[in-house]
C-alpha cells in the first residue's frame, strides 16, 4: 500500500465514510449508554468490526447474555459474509499477508465497493483493494470512538437510534438494485426468506439459516448467468 493507492481509493470510500461515521457514532453512544467505558468501543471496532454484530453485542452485553447464545446469534447474523467471500476468491488471490485482513474486513459496505469498483490503470490492483478495506475500517473505528466519547459526556434517550444501521442497509440495497443488470438475486432472497419466516417463525432467528441455504444454493445455480451479465463472481465485476 502507498500514497498513490490510498489517494485513488479515497474518493470511492467517501459514501462509506459518511455512513460509517454516522452509524459508528450511534454504536459508540449506545455502548456508553449501557455503562461501558469508551475504550471498549475502540476495542470492539478494532477486533470485531461487524456493524450489525456490534449493535447486537450492545444488547447482549447489557443483558449479560450467556456466551453460547451470543456466539450463536452472532454467527447467524454474520453468516452472510461466507457468501460474500465466495465471490471474492479471485480478487484476493495473490495478496499475500494482506489476504487475511481482506477476509476479516469484508463488511457489507466494503464488499459492495470491491464488487463494483473499477481499478485505475496506473494503480496496483491489490494495493487499491487493500486501501479501500483499510480506509473503511478506520472510518468505523473513528465513528465508534467519537460516539463513545460523546455518549460518556452527554446523556440522552437512545431508544430507536439503532435504526441507523437499518437505514444504511436500505441505502446499499437501493444502490445495488440500480446498478445491477439482473434483479433475480433480490427476488430469490426475498421469497426464500419470507417462506422460511412463515414456516419456522421469527423466534430466535432460526429461519435465517434455511433462508441462507436457499439463497446460497440458488445463487450457485444461477451464477453462470450472473457472471455473463458482469455481476460479482469469479473473475467478474459489477458494472
Amino acid at each position: 500500500m502507498n500514497r498513490k493507492s490510498l489517494a485513488a481509493a479515497f474518493p470511492h470510500t467517501v459514501p462509506v465514510l459518511m455512513g460509517y461515521l454516522s452509524i459508528g457514532i450511534v454504536f459508540g453512544w449506545m455502548l456508553s449508554a449501557a455503562n461501558f467505558h469508551p475504550i471498549w468501543s475502540a476495542i470492539m471496532s478494532l477486533t470485531i468490526y461487524a456493524g450489525s454484530g456490534q449493535y447486537l453485542g450492545v444488547e447482549l452485553l447489557a443483558n449479560m447474555a450467556p456466551l453460547a447464545n451470543a456466539a450463536f446469534l452472532t454467527l447467524i447474523l454474520n453468516f452472510r459474509h461466507l457468501v460474500y467471500g465466495l465471490s471474492m476468491l479471485e480478487k484476493f488471490k495473490g495478496m499475500g499477508w494482506r489476504k487475511l485482513y481482506m477476509i476479516f474486513s469484508l463488511t457489507d459496505e466494503t464488499y459492495a465497493l470491491l464488487a463494483g469498483v473499477q481499478v485505475p490503470d496506473d494503480v496496483d490492483e491489490k494495493a487499491f483493494y487493500f486501501s479501500i478495506a483499510l480506509l473503511d475500517h478506520l472510518y468505523w473505528i473513528a465513528g465508534s470512538v467519537i460516539g463513545a466519547a460523546a455518549g460518556a459526556l452527554i446523556t440522552i434517550n437512545t431508544e430507536g437510534i439503532d435504526f441507523a444501521m437499518t437505514a444504511l442497509f436500505l441505502v446499499i440495497a437501493v444502490e445495488q438494485w440500480q446498478s445491477a443488470g439482473d434483479h433475480s438475486p433480490v427476488f430469490l432472497g426475498a421469497v426464500g426468506t419470507l417462506a422460511c419466516l412463515l414456516v419456522f417463525g421469527p423466534e430466535s432467528g432460526w429461519f435465517l439459516i434455511p433462508a441462507l441455504v436457499i439463497l446460497v444454493g440458488g445463487l450457485l445455480l444461477i451464477r453462470p448467468r450472473l457472471e455473463g451479465l458482469g455481476m460479482p463472481g469469479k473473475g467478474g465485476d459489477m458494472q
